[in-house]
């Protein structure tokens, strides 16, 4: 296997690892703060290095120089690839964004330390090859959230572990189940295969929280800190967990079920946004039906579908961690928002205001931003299998893109007030507003490299599966000229 220059991956891991330690150590949380940032951008600079390395490889996989892990358990357990390589800098983006937004008077509420080990604990979910240790992360994963909710917070958190405990035994029992040869034949998978793939399935769906088994992301977004749920669900565990452990298993026919069920999550969540009256909740709807397309995309099996989706899978992550991240400034400065009337926010914050129309926006495909080229190679792939799904998938996007226009004059407009305290962002968080713009219009003006990036990934991992049967250079004029009839 082909080898990075540095231990990127390793390192990547490794330095949030160490911030979690070093960032208890000081009494003055506004040190502890900037040490967060700090140990936040080491983390991203390595996450981007590892991607710009593995780029210049122009290969599948690769796996780190000097690989303390696999010379120390003979296995090759954290690896680089087509499909996670652009996902770790995202995960990396969205922690350092999240942590330079978190004003001073909540910190006690928002623990960094936790925030850095959650860190490192989803690069490495995202970097992991071997599936039982992949398991082993992703049930890890779901333990931060819980811990905050009983021991931060002490919320219920009935309804959160009467998901996750089904969760992990479906991962643990679908895995113990699997065949040693079921990889090779999905097509014809036996009854054990089968089994097994139905558990994982099952775990999975879980995770993503596909109808109906979405209370558990309501109920965390309500009784969390916004900054946790938006860390752990905006990544997306639940669709990378179906990637690596259903796609190479489950025959077509089972993928496309999935993508069914997934694509009424996505028509009811964005249902619910529109009516919905808490802010909180009304962002949890918006993102569960973002990344259900998402998921619809994954499962759709044809080169066109799944490129859009891995598309979408960045731009819903950028775009909606920003959108996600402003309600959460905007509810640090006035409390929790209720959309059942107008607030007239706009006038005291201009910045926030602008970046909340941009990320909404940004997260349905509107043209000229980053999500726009997806959108529309989703939409062709999902007609190329069911022309009724297409229009589905359309359908929840205008639902989702209305919705987010009514919170935004909800929340932005409808009347002045004045006050006496100073709402206008803070440097940091007109930082965090420039990173996002500069990444949503810029994907979006110069969409090609992230095209082509994710449509080779979509042909290898298709490929794998032995779902290719044109050559290379035929999907690629497709995609092409999807790209040509979306400008």
């Amino acid at each position: 296997m082909p080898e990075l220059l540095l231990p990127w991956l390793e390192l990547s891991i490794l330095i949030p690892l160490v911030g979690a330690a070093v960032v208890k150590l000081p009494k003055n949380r506004d040190l502890a703060r900037r040490l967060s940032i700090g140990f936040c951008v080491a983390t991203l600079l390595c996450a981007v290095g590892e991607w710009v390395d593995f780029a210049r490889l122009d290969t599948f996989e690769a796996h780190d120089h000097w690989d303390a892990v696999a010379n120390l358990f003979h296995l090759d357990l954290l690896v680089i690839d087509e499909l996670n390589a652009p996902l770790l800098p995202m995960v990396a983006l969205l922690f350092l964004l999240t942590v330079l937004s978190t004003l001073r008077t909540k910190l006690d509420r928002f623990s960094l330390s936790s925030t850095l080990l959650y860190e490192a604990t989803l690069l490495a979910t995202f970097s992991c090859r071997a599936n039982w240790l992949l398991i082993a992360l992703l049930i890890a994963g779901a333990v931060f959230p819980w811990w905050e909710m009983r021991f931060r917070r002490n919320e219920s958190t009935r309804v959160y572990t009467m998901h996750m405990i089904p969760f992990a035994i479906c991962m643990i029992g679908g895995y113990w189940l699997l065949p040693a040869d079921a990889e090779t034949t999905p097509n014809d998978a036996g009854f054990l295969t089968l089994v097994a793939g139905a558990m994982l399935t099952v775990g999975a769906l879980l995770r993503n929280g596909i109808l109906p088994l979405h209370c558990w992301m309501t109920d965390m977004f309500e009784r969390a800190t916004l900054g946790t749920s938006l860390l752990h669900v905006l990544p997306m565990t639940g669709a990378y967990a179906a990637m690596r452990l259903v796609l190479p298993i489950a025959p077509s026919w089972a993928l496309q079920s999935i993508a069914i069920l997934s694509l009424i999550t996505a028509v009811y969540a964005a249902g619910r946004a529109l009516v919905e009256t808490d802010g909180r909740k009304f962002f949890c709807y918006v993102l569960l039906s973002s990344s259900s397309l998402v998921l619809v995309g994954l499962e759709l099996v044809t080169p066109i579908g799944l490129t859009g989706a891995l598309c979408l899978w960045l731009s819903v992550g950028l775009s909606l961690g920003g959108l996600g991240l402003t309600l959460r400034s905007v509810e640090a400065r006035v409390g929790r928002l209720s959309l059942d009337r107008f607030h007239g926010l706009a006038e005291h914050m201009p910045e926030l205001s602008g970046l909340f129309l941009l990320t909404g926006l940004g997260s349905i495909g509107f043209p000229g931003t980053v999500g726009f080229i997806g959108a529309e190679l989703l939409v062709e792939g999902a007609v190329s299998v069911y022309p009724i799904v297409g229009i589905a998938v359309v359908v929840a996007a205008a639902m989702t893109g209305i919705a987010i226009m009514q919170a935004y004059f909800r929340i932005f407009a409808g009347h002045s007030f004045s006050t006496s305290i100073a709402m206008k962002a803070k440097p940091s968080e007109r930082l965090a507003i420039v990173l996002l713009t500069l990444l949503i219009i810029g994907g979006g003006l110069w969409p090609a490299p992230g095209i082509h990036s994710r449509h080779h990934a979509a042909e290898s991992l298709l490929q794998k599966r032995g779902e290719m049967r044109k050559p290379a250079r035929t999907s690629d004029v497709e995609v092409a000229k999807s790209i040509d009839n979306a400008r």
